[in-house]
């Protein structure tokens, strides 16, 4: 399959995906996003609030001395509440922007880590309304799964973060490159990414190795690109983008599953235990449910 028609099949996919986020009884995946958001907010804001607390009380704490023990002492001990109180303002403001800053740097991934246990029932369950396939619950393996996902997200971030650097050093050199080529660069190579961590669910229920699964993303790049494309440009709004890249990120794990099923048919997975007939024909215009169970009872 070419470069652009695997593109074509993963952006493509988002339409089913939607179809299938409201018609399938998958809108209340949208729920995690939101507590997501809240946990975050409430715990950056109780680190900050924290971190300029100890801040102003290490610096209370400092100012206790003399007034005689040196020049301008007195001064100094009687200016000690506004002082500490402006340090501890400016520790909140700076750990406020330095927060931002690397939220919208690696926002994305943290995401991934933190919802990981929620896209790979979301994907699992994505599957099983294409083709029927059923894999039954096993603590055990949705631990590694969870954990083979966080680790995919911690590999994927360190490897953007170095090219992320090769490409800005360009740029003091080449300015062009730091600029226009650079940031378009790095989109894609954000969007590959993204759709690296996104479509590894699948292939996880494969049992393919961590080696294996990269061979796949690097064969089918063009699907890969095209799953992670929206996920990155939510990830580029400004102010509001990592709020609404979790619930982007919902949809883009239904995408993945179902671009995945067009490029491999998963119905042929040899791991899946029971199998129904497929609830979801993904190559109709619109999506058509059939909801006759036939048991197989195949072992995997």
């Amino acid at each position: 399959m070419s470069l652009f028609k695997n593109f074509g099949t993963g952006f493509g996919a988002y339409g089913k995906a939607m179809n299938m986020l409201f018609s399938k009884e998958l809108w209340w995946f949208l729920l995690f996003p939101i507590a997501l958001n809240v946990l975050v907010m409430v715990a950056s804001w109780l680190g900050i609030v924290s971190i300029a607390d100890a801040a102003e009380s290490w610096t209370k704490a400092t100012l206790q001395f003399d007034d005689d023990s040196f020049f301008l002492a007195e001064y100094i001990q009687s200016s000690s509440g506004f002082i500490s109180s402006a340090i501890g303002w400016t520790i909140w403001l700076m750990s406020k922007f330095l927060f931002w800053i690397l939220y919208g740097l690696f926002g994305g991934y943290i995401i991934i880590m933190l919802m990981s246990p929620v896209f790979a029932i979301l994907s699992e369950k994505t599957e099983e309304m294409l083709t029927g396939n059923k894999y039954p619950f096993n603590a055990e393996q949705m631990m590694r799964d969870v954990v083979r996902g966080i680790l995919i997200a911690f590999r994927n971030m360190f490897i953007e973060f170095g090219y992320m650097i090769v490409i800005y050093v360009l740029g003091f050199f080449v300015p062009i490159i730091g600029g226009i080529v650079g940031t378009i660069m790095l989109f894609f190579l954000a969007s590959y990414f993204y759709g690296f961590a996104f479509i590894d669910y699948t292939n996880e229920r494969r049992r393919m190795t961590l080696k294996q699964s990269v061979a796949f993303m690097r064969t089918n790049k063009g699907l890969v690109i095209g799953n992670g494309i929206v996920f990155s440009t939510a990830m580029f709004f400004p102010f509001c983008g990592t709020f609404i890249a979790g619930f982007v990120a919902i949809l883009s794990v239904i995408a993945a599953t179902i671009a995945t099923h067009k490029v491999v048919d998963l119905s042929s997975n040899t791991y899946a235990r029971h199998k129904k007939e497929t609830v979801v024909k993904v190559d109709d215009k619109n999506i058509e449910g059939n909801t006759k169970a036939l048991d197989e009872g195949k072992e995997g």
